[in-house]
């Protein structure tokens, strides 16, 4: 079985469910899961977990990301972007520094109402069955940040711009919330996602390219092991005569390593055998005197 994170290019017409199901198949095991849904006329970054990486794909899922955006003013559709239904259209009579004004007036946190043609749940129901079936319900805004915004190019009635963004936050609707706030309304036309946490798009493979290198037996190759996720942790080694604690994910202290560091209430560290082997991510517990795991990765 293959551990660890495969860096995916999705492109335009697959779902994210569609990369996973290729992938099983190009990789022949069934332990795979994305980090974080793009709509299918999207494409960009899709970071997918392999094996025990899949214990990740929460954590990956919280990165803040990186996208690349066209808005068009002037248009206002059912799924707040180009593919759905037009439901008004406006005049874009506004001068360019005003459009741009409204663009960046977004920076900082702001309350998002997510759109309706999305995987969140109301009452158990995912809000796009509730829309396919022309049901709209109430939904509460939720807290995004906006950390910042390049304005890439501006033709009016399209803006292209780059957006780096919390997690949970919906372009389309940053793009929707444009347009009514200039009073044009405004829909987004087109959608790259270029950064996942340390994911580039520049080192991203579309599933063509990672179906030939499985043919030729080099797919490992460009698989991103586990404990790479955490570069900014310290390492921690545990002594031969201990390494069945790791082995059954229980807890172990300080003079059970080989190393020495200072243990401080709530450090992490990655974990490993004299082998190498990454075993998990633990922290340190001034209440129980001892390291505690947080995930393991056996």
């Amino acid at each position: 079985m293959i551990n660890g994170i495969l860096n995916v290019y999705k492109e335009a017409g697959y779902t994210s469910h569609d990369v996973v199901a290729k992938l099983r198949g190009i990789c022949r095991q069934k332990k795979i899961g994305h980090t974080g849904t793009l709509d299918p006329d999207a494409v960009g970054v899709l970071p997918v977990c392999l094996g025990n990486a899949t214990r990740l794909c929460d954590m990956l899922t919280d990165k803040s990301k990186e996208y690349e955006a066209v808005l068009l003013l002037g248009k206002v559709t059912d799924t707040q972007d180009i593919s759905g239904k037009v439901l008004e259209e406006h005049p874009v009579l506004m001068e360019e520094e005003q459009a741009v004004e409204a663009v960046l007036s977004f920076l900082g946190s702001y309350e998002q109402i997510p759109p309706m043609y999305s995987a969140l749940k109301v009452n158990g129901k995912k809000l796009y069955e509730l829309a396919r079936a022309g049901k709209e319900v109430e939904r509460a805004g939720r807290p995004v940040e906006i950390h910042r915004i390049d304005i890439l190019s501006v033709a009016l009635p399209e803006i292209t711009f780059r957006v780096a963004c919390s997690k949970g936050t919906y372009i389309r609707t940053l793009c929707h919330d444009i347009g009514r706030k200039l009073g044009c309304g405004g829909t987004m036309k087109s959608l790259k996602r270029t950064r996942v946490g340390t994911f580039a798009i520049d080192d991203a493979l579309p599933l063509g390219e990672l179906e030939k290198l499985a043919a030729e037996g080099r797919l490992e190759e460009y698989v991103i092991p586990a404990d790479a996720m955490f570069p900014e942790l310290p390492c921690l080694t545990i002594r031969d005569s201990f390494r069945r604690l790791l082995e059954n994910g229980n807890s172990f202290y300080s003079n059970q390593v080989r190393e020495e560091l200072e243990a401080v209430d709530g450090i992490r560290v990655k974990v490993y055998d004299t082998e190498g082997r990454f075993y998990g991510i633990y922290a340190f517990s001034d209440e129980k005197g001892r390291y505690q795991p947080v995930k393991m990765f056996l």
